[in-house]
């Protein structure tokens, strides 16, 4: 079977802010671009604004792990696509992949980051079964974790 396309796509371009004292982007903004793509994700899956207010759960990232692939300067367009490439019970595990134009080249992989969501109802304090409607479009979704996905970071 071949691999589904990605679950959603965020796009941002890098604003001056996000620019630290080596004179690319922050470490911190990488974060701040896959939160609001992991927010884009949760709005394809149902899990968006009105169910939380809706529902008073939502989805709390409980682990992530990025990779820093390469620089990107002031005004890179920035594209994050994203998969579902785990999913059970009261979890799922997205997968971004951030590509960036830099210049005349072709868009390149740039960061990637996984996170483990757990859905969270915020009424009872604790964590809760996702919808049957929310896992059956992750399920429907879903596509084998990409090979960086997993590793552990060590020396």
């Amino acid at each position: 079977m071949s691999p589904r396309p990605a679950l959603s796509t965020y796009r941002s371009t890098v604003r001056p802010e996000w620019i630290d004292y080596n004179g690319h982007m922050s470490e911190a903004y990488y974060v701040l671009v896959f939160g609001y793509a992991t927010d884009e994700a949760m709005d394809v899956l149902g899990l968006g604004p009105q169910y939380r207010e809706r529902t008073g759960c939502s989805l709390y990232t409980v682990e992530a792990h990025i990779r820093y692939l390469q620089e990107v300067p002031l005004g890179a367009p920035l594209t994050v696509h994203t998969e579902v490439v785990g999913v059970a019970g009261k979890k799922l595990h997205l997968a971004h992949s951030m590509s960036a134009a830099l210049g005349d080249a072709e868009p390149f992989v740039v960061s990637t980051e996984e996170i483990l969501g757990v859905h969270v109802d915020q009424n009872a304090g604790g964590s809760a079964p996702l919808p049957a409607e929310v896992l059956a479009a992750a399920r429907d979704a879903q596509n084998p974790a990409p090979a960086w996905s997993g590793r552990a970071v060590g020396v």
